[in-house]
């Protein structure tokens, strides 16, 4: 329990990355699942990076919820009532859409990629730790990384305006 306390700041960061604002349920829901899986955790990696991948996948998770699509529908009405005001509303709304379009991607990107890319892009992590933490040499880890991120330009470029 003391690991997971020491991480707290680190499961708050990841989850406001991911969901766009720091969410209080999300990060309950991460000390439940912890708790629950303390029993599974090998420490053959940092505790770090298994609570890391835990709280990005709690945040997965959130955005399937029905919670989620409740509070959506009620965003999407309150945008069409305040379409006139526009300005930095709009904008926060328009970045949470394109942050789950974009989680939505990630998670659609086979295991082996997907898993490298929340290392690096979400855990933060370089191409060693990554090498250290999974067991596969650099140059995979690389491969992936470019093959992950290729897949992901083509299935977002829309969002880019091409």
């Amino acid at each position: 329990m003391k690991q997971i306390i020491e991480n707290k700041g680190r499961i708050r960061a990841i989850i406001k990355k991911l969901t766009g604002s720091y969410n209080e349920d999300v990060e309950q829901e991460v000390y439940i699942k912890a708790w629950k899986s303390m029993d599974s955790y090998k420490e053959e990696g940092k505790f770090s990076q298994w609570i890391g991948i835990l709280t990005a996948n709690v945040c997965r998770d959130y955005f399937k919820s029905r919670q989620y699509k409740a509070s959506q529908k009620q965003v999407d009405g309150e945008v069409l009532e305040k379409v006139a005001v526009g300005g930095r509303q709009e904008e926060a709304l328009d970045a949470k859409r394109r942050q789950k379009i974009i989680l939505k991607a990630v998670g659609s990107l086979p295991r082996k990629m997907r898993k490298i890319v929340i290392l690096f892009e979400f855990e933060e992590l370089s191409y060693e730790e990554i090498a250290k933490k999974t067991g596969l040499p650099v140059g995979t880890i690389k491969s992936r990384l470019f093959n992950a991120r290729k897949i992901l330009n083509e299935k977002l470029k829309f969002l880019k305006g091409e």
